[in-house]
């Protein structure tokens, strides 16, 4: 999760540098090469690209899309810091609805310590009260459906190879794109196709390492480090444009920290007592 959350960072900064394009039409770029970067891999691989779930993969694939859009289209008509902390209720609704649907169980403790965390993302970012109660319910909804995504991958646990799930996001993705493209289109110039390019490459690994992450381990116990992707993209932030902050943010970042490390080290002592239980029983 620590990778993917870093090279979904590299990929917002390729983004950064395409405001002039169309959110749908990088969305259309995106897919494009995610899609013959997943199925290359798969032959080289020698593994079935059309899987056994394809219900289940279908649904993953369509959520995705949604959610994708839902938070491209908060970017676009509410400020950038808005739209971050919306989304960032992802990782809060995929731990709930993995109750109900991968049937796993969300400590009391975890819950606190996702709620210190979005504490310090509210205190980085900033609440806008210029955001209308419309987008607002927009970017409420792009996480609820981000959550439903990811719960699809942990559902599919073990039964899919990762680069099959992978795979399957851009397959939906590239029509939907397209057709909106049909409509409003903006040709690329010069270093966009660099940026093009690499955003797709950074959103395949960044996806590989996400699947893996929900597939190998429990929703409670890594959705909360999405939040690291905050200190990727302050770092990236001051490197590359220059972007400094002030005490609030800093103390945010601690918030944040605090509320990651906290859930890992609960986890981890979760792990080792379950590990000593299933020990007794045997």
């Amino acid at each position: 999760m620590l990778l993917s959350t870093f090279f979904f960072a590299l990929m917002n900064v390729c983004v950064k540098y395409l405001p002039h394009l169309p959110s749908m039409e990088i969305i259309l770029f995106r897919s494009v090469i995610s899609l013959a970067m997943s199925y290359a891999t798969l032959r080289y691989l020698n593994v079935a690209p059309w899987g056994s779930n394809k219900l289940i993969l279908v649904g993953r694939g369509i959520t995705g899309v949604i959610a994708l859009m839902m938070y491209f289209t908060t970017l676009q008509n509410i400020p950038l810091a808005g739209a971050v902390t919306i989304q960032y209720l992802s990782p809060i609704f995929t731990a709930l609805l993995g109750v109900f649907i991968a049937k796993e169980k969300v400590h009391p403790w975890q819950w606190l310590f996702f709620l210190i965390s979005f504490v310090g993302v509210l205190v980085i970012e900033g609440v806008d009260t210029r955001i209308s109660t419309y987008y607002l319910l927009v970017g409420v909804g792009g996480a609820f459906v981000s959550g439903l995504s990811y719960n699809s991958i942990r559902k599919l646990n073990a039964r899919e190879h990762p680069m099959v799930i992978v795979f399957y996001f851009p397959l939906v993705a590239l029509p939907v794109s397209a057709l909106f493209c049909l409509f409003k289109w903006v040709p690329p110039q010069g270093i966009d196709w660099v940026w093009l390019f690499l955003t797709g490459v950074f959103t395949q690994l960044a996806q590989y390492y996400m699947t893996k992450a929900y597939q190998a381990e429990e929703l409670a116990r890594v959705a909360s480090l999405n939040y690291v992707g905050i200190f990727y993209a302050l770092g990236l932030g001051f490197l590359l444009f220059g972007e400094v902050f002030d005490v609030f943010s800093y103390l945010g970042i601690a918030l944040v920290l605090v509320g990651v490390l906290l859930n890992m080290e609960y986890s981890r002592r979760l792990r080792k007592k379950e590990a000593v239980e299933a020990q007794a029983t045997t």
